[in-house]
């Protein structure tokens, strides 16, 4: 099987653009299918066939059904040199969600070495802040990324400002090009947590803060180690640094009965919202489950007439 599976490869590569028609051997959807779910396993990626199946809906602009409604068609010369060229970098083991947009929420973001990929658990996040703030007029997003969040909560929630900030310079430009791509205007500002906003006063603050602890961070896959941002990942010695950072000045920046709402990672809620209660600032904290069973938001209301200055 190896030495197919190099044969294979270089028959790949050799077949581009500008040779895949005439004598060259034509390669259908279902073929292509086939050949880099054996490709991509025998290089220790799992989910190989799903994998593929997605590389190649965005090579040919094809959903899943429509992949298999044509699976004997052939792909053009321009859809099989962007298919060959996905596929080599999946290979090298580039995280799948730089070749070339990842979906959130509906919508498509681009993403970069220099921003965390936005992940289908966040989405959590997003429903939890409609929800319980839908007249939010003044929406804040620290640690912005790609801005999936807030460019998301930008679209959801129609007439409100939203903030995002980021330490990242470069995060920041991925996620202003992420803001045009998908329609709405953010203000974006660079510096650590609510520095940049001064003594300004927000109905809804969001983050998805690093909250990894850093004994775990060398047992990532290596696409995670190395395809995105280890400060996006890190979150100290017990993963809960950055909420210790958030929750107390956070209060300071709450409009009155405004929402604090935060992803954890798992069996962080309880941590998390004991330090909600510990600041003696908001209501009871609630914890929302994501669609596995883990609690992945936490979050509290302000509350009212009790906060002036913290």
């Amino acid at each position: 099987m190896p030495d197919q599976l190099e044969a294979g490869s270089k028959d790949l590569e050799k077949v581009g653009a500008e040779d895949c028609m005439g004598e060259q051997e034509v390669w259908t959807s279902l073929k292509l299918l086939n050949w880099t779910r054996d490709f991509l396993a025998g290089k220790g990626i799992e989910n190989a066939r799903l994998e593929a199946e997605w590389m190649l809906s965005a090579a040919t602009g094809l959903d899943r059904v429509g992949l298999y409604l044509n699976f004997e068609k052939p792909l053009n010369g321009d859809e099989l040199a962007a298919f060959r060229e996905m596929v080599s970098r999946r290979a090298r083991r580039e995280p799948l969600q730089h070749i070339p947009t990842q979906e959130f929420c509906g919508l498509e973001f681009e993403v970069s070495p220099d921003v965390l990929i936005p992940r289908h658990d966040t989405e959590i996040l997003v429903e939890a802040a409609v929800a319980n703030r839908p007249e939010a007029a003044r929406v804040l997003d620290i640690g912005t990324g790609s801005g999936c969040i807030a460019i998301t909560l930008a679209k959801r929630l129609p007439g409100t400002m939203v903030t995002a900030i980021d330490i990242s310079a470069a995060a920041l430009v991925v996620a202003d090009r992420n803001a045009g791509r998908n329609g709405v205007e953010i203000e974006f500002l660079k510096g650590c947590l609510f520095e940049p906003v001064g003594g300004r006063k927000f109905d809804l603050i969001v983050s998805n803060p690093p909250y990894i602890p850093t004994t775990d961070i060398g047992k990532l896959e290596p696409e995670v180690r190395s395809g995105e941002p280890l400060s996006a990942l890190d979150g100290g010695v017990d993963g809960l640094d950055f909420y210790r950072k958030i929750v107390p000045p956070a209060a300071s920046h709450l409009t009155e009965g405004g929402w604090l709402l935060m992803e954890v990672g798992a069996g962080q809620a309880p941590d998390v919202e004991h330090m909600l209660q510990e600041s003696g600032y908001y209501q009871e904290p609630v914890s929302i489950r994501d669609h596995g069973g883990i609690d992945r938001v936490v979050g509290a209301q302000l509350k009212r007439k009790e906060i002036n200055n913290c």
